[in-house]
């Protein structure tokens, strides 16, 4: 596991995850995760969850992918899942 290099900034309670997901994105990337974030214009059309969340390699043993109707929903079950996997993501 990498050191923290002094980049992270105290979390301010009053806003959500959504305003960390970059930073999350890069700290399992750090750990040797892949992950990412999107969008699917298609499925907001059709009103079905439009953000995806998936991540795998490094410490996770399996893939793993979190939906959602909106990016702090995605990233709320997102990191239930990657917890729950063993990574204890420090957001």
């Amino acid at each position: 596991m990498t050191g923290n290099r002094g980049r992270w900034p105290k979390i301010d309670e009053e806003r959500g995850v959504e305003d960390v997901t970059l930073l999350i994105l890069e700290w399992l990337g750090e750990q040797g995760v892949n992950a990412m974030i999107r969008m699917d214009a298609e499925r907001l059309a059709d009103n079905a969850p439009a953000w995806t969340f998936a991540a795998s390699g490094g410490p996770l043993a399996h893939g793993m992918r979190a939906d959602g109707r909106t990016v702090q929903q995605c990233m709320s079950v997102a990191l239930a899942r990657l917890r729950d996997s063993g990574l204890s993501v420090p957001f």
